[in-house]
């Protein structure tokens, strides 16, 4: 893989702050799952042993979360929250109304792990609909299409930094 072909990944200060104390944490719990598998690894055969595999198990999930986060944090760049101008940029959170519906709805525009935490949708801004909102003006409605083939118009209500 070359330098050109890595994503980089925008987070604000807090997002990352947030994903390098989980990964220092992870590194941390490290001895502890290895000794979850040692002392279950001690209890006989291994074929019939729940514990020993859960802890394996455990351990790959571990790994993998912390080369993830690794990678991420290697290639994020940290970046001032986005200036609270009514512009649909990463890191705003978006209150959008589609045509055809009375209700509006409310969303992050963001990366999965900048919106890691909290109960609010999160939607790349390499999605469909991201894609179409990315430099929409309040009140500027917007086209993108459907997995169906079919159109969506859709118009920005509002557009506000997100603060968690």
């Amino acid at each position: 893989m070359t330098v050109s072909d890595t994503k980089v990944t925008w987070l604000t200060q807090d997002a990352y702050d947030r994903l390098k104390h989980e990964l220092d944490e992870l590194i941390e719990n490290r001895p502890v799952i290895a000794a979850k598998i040692n002392d279950s690894r001690e209890e006989g055969d291994l074929k019939e042993n729940g514990g020993y595999h859960a802890a394996r198990e455990e351990q790959g999930q571990q790994e993998a979360r912390i080369r993830h986060l690794q990678e991420l944090l290697r290639t994020a760049k940290v970046g001032e929250a986005p200036a609270n101008d009514g512009v649909a940029a990463p890191g705003m959170v978006l209150t959008v109304r589609y045509e055809g519906d009375d209700e509006d709805e409310q969303f992050l525009l963001a990366t999965r792990e900048e919106g890691a935490e909290g109960a609010m949708e999160v939607y790349s801004p390499d999605s469909p609909l991201g894609k179409a909102l990315l430099g929409a003006k309040e009140g500027e409605a917007r086209e993108y299409e459907l997995p169906n083939g079919n159109k969506q118009k859709v118009t920005l209500v509002k557009a506000v930094p997100y603060s968690s």
